[in-house]
């Protein structure tokens, strides 16, 4: 036998610290201790099984089958045992009984504690990863906090044993978030978002899964989920289900439109993700680094809402398309003073295009000069005043 009180102690430390069950790790360590005798006692009895009292005290335990002579065609003969000899450990025991006997193998409790100890390191680290995987995929499209670590150089693709050129070269950005670490990548960071060793982030959580190399967890500041999550956390009446979030839209680093809805009439959805002052949607742009962010309400009427999304600029006038009421075309031209056009486009078209995602509506955003020149054009009569 064996005394592996040390063994307990950390496995009783590994409990408290890393909430790692220990009856989980026991049986690790048991499944250890039986590999390490069957790669050591080949030449021994195979059907073998270890006993740990709670003192720690590790005994093997052999099951022989009790035979009146050897017997091949019962297996190895190490497995049986002859009925005279089991007489001097059971008394009463007979023919065909299965005999459970404490053996003890020459330096067995040096070789358990070498194989053992490698094992169940094994068994920590499988427990380990297990446990993040878990606790991370219950997470998952959720916010946690995290802290830059570190920054990783991702080699350009080979494809047909040609480099392919990178305009720049792309850098994962390594986070702690606890008891792990997280990747975002470049494609999941926000342009003109300069991270520093140390920086605390608010990350959405992408996706969890294992590899080979341990869990990985992709994380992400330029998801459009990433800014919903914030307003759940800011706005109580989201998380009551008074306030819907119906759609948004983002250009990460640049501006966000949402779309919100209250069900309940004495309830304005605007003035809610606002908040007295500005303070719930301040602490979202925070947290954003910045990034502009418009709260439209939302309607079911298309001209009420494609007026809401184009703002800040004012619309005149919003032309749905003949053919929606018929087989719902989605398509409108939405009517600004020449002053507004501008605004109401945005830079690079910025302001058109989240418009349209935010409404799921294709616009073409003219001035009213422009839309009578262009109507004249088609030969068509326009009536102004």
């Amino acid at each position: 036998m064996a005394s592996i009180n040390e063994l307990q102690m950390a496995l009783e430390l590994l409990e408290k610290e890393k909430g790692i069950n220990k009856e989980y790790m026991i049986e690790a360590f048991k499944g250890a201790l039986i590999h390490a005798y069957k790669k050591n006692y080949k030449d021994e009895c195979e059907n073998i099984d270890i006993s740990i009292s709670e003192k720690g005290v590790v005994k093997v335990i052999a099951s022989k089958i009790v035979v009146e002579d050897f017997n091949e065609e019962l297996g190895a003969l190490d497995n049986q045992i002859l009925l005279t000899d089991a007489k001097q450990y059971k008394a009463r025991v007979k023919v065909g009984d299965t005999l459970k006997i404490e053996i003890a193998p020459k330096d067995f409790g040096r070789i358990a504690a070498q194989t053992g100890k490698q094992i169940i390191l094994q068994k920590l680290r499988e427990a380990e990863r297990e446990k993040i995987l878990e606790e991370f995929a219950i997470k998952s499209n959720d916010i946690i906090s995290a802290t830059v670590r570190r920054f990783e150089k991702v080699e350009p693709r080979v494809i047909d044993g040609q480099v392919v050129k990178q305009d720049k070269p792309k850098i994962n950005v390594i986070l702690d978030i606890g008891n792990a670490e997280a990747t975002m990548t470049s494609r999941e960071q926000v342009k003109g978002e300069n991270y520093t060793l140390n920086d605390k982030l608010k990350v959405l959580v992408m996706d969890v899964k294992n590899t080979a190399k341990g869990p990985y967890i992709l994380v992400s500041r330029a998801h459009a989920d990433l800014v919903r999550r914030l307003f759940e956390r800011e706005v109580p009446e989201i998380g009551e289900g008074i306030v819907e979030i119906k759609s948004i839209s983002r250009e990460a680093g640049v501006r966000t439109k949402i779309a919100v809805w209250s069900n309940d009439p004495q309830v304005d959805p605007v003035g809610a993700c606002v908040g007295n002052h500005g303070s719930r949607v301040n602490a979202v742009v925070e947290e954003l680094w910045g990034e502009k962010v418009d709260i439209v309400k939302f309607s079911e009427d298309p001209t009420e809402l494609l007026t809401a999304a184009i703002s800040p600029a004012k619309v005149l006038e919003v032309i749905i398309c003949d053919e929606w009421e018929t087989i719902g075309k989605k398509e409108a031209t939405v009517l600004v003073d020449e002053g507004q056009l501008s605004l109401a486009i945005g830079k690079e078209g910025l302001n058109a295009r989240l418009a349209a995602k935010l409404t799921g509506w294709k616009i073409d955003i003219k001035s009213s000069e422009q839309y009578i020149a262009q109507m004249k054009e088609q030969g068509a009569d326009i009536i102004t005043e």
